[in-house]
């Protein structure tokens, strides 16, 4: 079985689309899998919802980032560790169209299956079991550790499984011990040039192969929609999840 994975799309309609592209031209992906962060940051909000939800071969699990949103159209409270956005946070939200507020909340948080006798584990980053439940405004996702295989075991100390799968942190990381493969295949949607990365897993009984992709794309009008459209705190966006790439 061959699935394809990506994560944080961040409202960057113009990549993902890119990649879905991409891997539809591969006829050999049997399924894809969505970890999170699907809106935030970027402005393509119900752009890249109507992509993803409108897919019959994809499986998602939400984000912090979505899930604060979910809070603020809710009247639930948003969690302090996220302050520093809540403004655009409130963006998003009064711009998300209603019909994807209940889809969002059906989704599940992590995705667990045995493909090929490989136990996978999909996950937008590492929760204590204990926190599995808890409400965003509790904050509930591990501290982001540097990665490194000896950061990511500890992180992941108690989950076991043949591939651990994840995002949030939006760096590419690809370890591997003598039990588990850590996988995370960066994020498609914020990137410091016009790239869009994502990753395709084999999933045979002999053993789990991961091929890291990137598509390049224009991101030309994507960048420019954050000023046309006063996305708030829009320079400081470009440079920090963008590179400070102009448009």
């Amino acid at each position: 079985m061959k699935v394809a994975i990506i994560t944080d799309v961040h409202g960057n309609a113009s990549a993902l689309k890119a990649v879905l592209r991409d891997i539809d031209k591969r006829e050999e992906i049997d399924r894809l899998y969505c970890l999170g962060d699907m809106v935030g940051i970027g402005p393509d909000t119900n752009e890249v919802l109507e992509l993803l939800f409108s897919r019959n071969d994809l499986s998602m699990i939400t984000g912090n980032h979505d899930e604060a949103v979910l809070a603020i159209i809710n009247g639930e409270p948003h969690p302090d560790g996220h302050i520093h956005v809540k403004e655009h946070h409130e963006w998003i939200a009064e711009r998300m169209q209603r019909k994807f507020i209940n889809e969002l909340e059906k989704l599940p948080r992590t995705i667990h299956h045995i493909i090929n006798d490989h136990s996978v584990y999909f996950t937008h980053y590492h929760m204590e079991s204990k926190k599995l439940d808890e409400h965003i405004s509790q904050n509930p996702y591990s501290k982001i550790v540097e990665p490194s295989l000896n950061n990511l075991e500890m992180l992941f100390k108690d989950q076991h499984h043949d591939l651990i799968a994840f995002g949030h942190h939006h760096p590419i990381h690809l370890y591997k011990n003598d039990r588990t493969i850590f996988l995370n295949p960066g994020s498609l949607g914020c990137n410091g040039e016009p790239v869009a990365p994502y990753a395709i897993v084999s999933i045979e009984n002999a053993g789990i192969q991961v091929k890291l992709e990137k598509v390049a794309y224009d991101n030309t009008s994507f960048l420019s929609s954050y000023q046309s459209l006063q996305v708030p705190e829009h320079e400081f966006i470009i440079r920090a999840f963008h590179g400070g790439q102009q448009a």
